[in-house]
C-alpha cells in the first residue's frame, strides 16, 4: 500500500526574544473608537498572558524574511532525512505575507518563496516544481495535505513541505493582539512508501460567509499612524466562539473518515492561536465522544516561549515533538498523531497519522 510518510524535520527558531515585560511601556488603542485604552499597559499584559499562556515570543532579525527562515529549516530537515535535494519532486512553501524588509512597506510574493528557496538549496533538477499556497495560519497543514495527494496519485515521490511567517512584521503596535504572533520557519520531507502507516486521512473545510473578516487586514488603531499602511487585524471573540464549535467538528469529521476512534490518539498538535483556546476545543473534540482528557497530557504546546507563528506552529511542534524537546511528552512508532489548525478564510484543516 503506498502511503505518505515525513522522514526528515526541520525548524528554524528566531534567536531574538521579545517577553512580555518589553510590552509594559506600549501604548494600546481600542479598535473602533481610536482611543487610548485607559488601562495601565503592565496590567494589559498580564490580562493577555492570564488568556493566551504566552510569556515571550521569538522575532527574526529586520532583515531576515520568510523565505530565509524557510531554506533554513528545509535544509534541517534535508538533512534530518539524509537525502539528496534533487530527488525532490515538489516543494510547496505555505506563507501568509511573503517575505517583508525592514527597508519596505510592502510585501514581497514575487518571485514565489518555494522558488526562492530552491535557488537556496541549490537544486538544479527543473522537474522539481515549487509552488506556494496562501491558506492563513493552516497553511502548513495544508500544503502537506496537498503533498499527500501528489505522492498517492503518483505525481511525485518526494516533496519539501515548509511553512514559515513574520507575523511580527505586519502587526500594530497600537493593537493589544500585536503580543501574540511572532516569527518561524518548519518544515517536512513527506516521500512515498509502501507501508500502512504514514498519512491516514485528511479533512478540511472553509466557512467565508460570515466568518470572511474574522481576520485580516486594516490600518492602525492608533490614527495619527499612516491609515494607508495595513496590518493584521482579528476579531479574537469571533475567532474563538467560532473555533470552539466547528474545529472539533472537523477534527472528529477526519477521525471519522479513517475509521480510527479518538480513544488511539496518542497526541494532537493544534496550532498554537492561544492557550485557553486551543485547551478548550480539545475539551469539547473528547465531549463529542463523551470522553473526558487534561488537555496537557495529549496536546503539546510551545506557545508559551515561541508565540503564534502562523503557519510554522504545527510543523514545530512536530519538529520538536519527534526529537524529544517537548518536556513530557514523547512518541513512539505505530502511534497515532492528529495535526490540526484554523485560520483565516476561515479555514479549518486537520491530517490522521501514524508515526511509521
Amino acid at each position: 500500500m503506498k502511503n505518505s510518510i515525513i522522514i526528515g524535520s526541520g525548524a528554524y527558531i528566531p534567536e531574538k526574544r521579545m517577553k512580555n515585560a518589553d510590552f509594559e511601556n506600549a501604548e494600546f488603542y481600542l479598535p473602533d473608537s481610536f482611543e487610548k485604552i485607559n488601562q495601565p499597559s503592565d496590567l494589559i499584559v498580564r490580562k493577555f498572558k492570564a488568556i493566551t499562556g504566552i510569556e515571550e515570543r521569538r522575532y527574526a532579525d529586520p532583515d531576515q524574511g520568510a523565505s530565509e527562515m524557510g531554506t533554513l529549516a528545509a535544509q534541517d530537515a534535508i538533512n534530518d532525512a539524509n537525502i539528496d535535494p534533487d530527488t525532490i519532486d515538489h516543494i510547496i512553501f505555505a506563507h501568509s505575507f511573503g517575505d517583508i524588509s525592514s527597508k519596505s512597506i510592502q510585501s514581497d510574493l514575487f518571485p514565489n518563496l518555494a522558488a526562492r528557496v530552491k535557488h537556496h538549496l541549490r537544486i538544479k533538477n527543473p522537474a522539481c516544481v515549487a509552488t506556494d499556497i496562501l491558506f492563513g495560519c493552516p497553511g502548513w497543514v495544508q500544503a502537506a495535505i496537498h503533498a499527500d495527494s501528489f505522492i498517492k496519485s503518483g505525481l511525485a515521490k518526494r516533496v519539501l513541505v515548509i511553512g514559515s511567517d513574520t507575523l511580527a512584521k505586519v502587526v500594530d503596535p497600537y493593537d493589544r493582539d500585536s503580543m501574540i504572533f511572532a516569527d518561524g520557519g518548519a518544515a517536512v520531507i513527506m516521500e512515498a512508501a509502501e507501508t500502512q502507516s504514514g498519512v491516514i486521512t485528511h479533512a478540511a473545510v472553509t466557512h467565508a460567509i460570515e466568518e470572511l473578516d474574522y481576520l485580516g487586514i486594516g490600518p492602525s488603531h492608533n490614527k495619527s499612524i499612516d491609515q494607508r499602511v495595513q496590518y493584521i487585524k482579528m476579531k479574537g471573540r469571533k475567532i474563538y466562539e467560532y473555533a470552539l464549535i466547528e474545529v472539533p467538528k472537523a477534527m472528529k469529521a477526519c477521525l471519522e473518515k479513517g475509521g480510527v476512534h479518538l480513544s488511539k490518539i496518542s497526541k494532537i498538535l493544534i496550532h498554537q492561536a492561544n492557550e485557553k483556546m486551543d485547551e478548550a476545543i480539545i475539551k469539547r473534540l473528547y465531549e463529542l465522544y463523551d470522553m473526558k482528557v487534561d488537555p496537557q497530557e495529549v496536546m503539546p504546546m510551545n506557545i508559551n516561549l515561541l508565540g503564534n507563528s502562523s503557519v510554522a506552529t504545527v510543523p514545530t511542534l512536530y519538529h520538536q515533538l519527534v526529537k524529544g524537546e517537548l518536556e513530557g511528552h514523547e512518541i513512539k512508532s505505530g502511534e497515532y498523531i492528529l495535526l490540526a489548525s484554523v485560520g483565516a478564510g476561515m479555514h479549518i484543516n486537520a491530517i490522521l497519522y501514524q508515526m511509521p
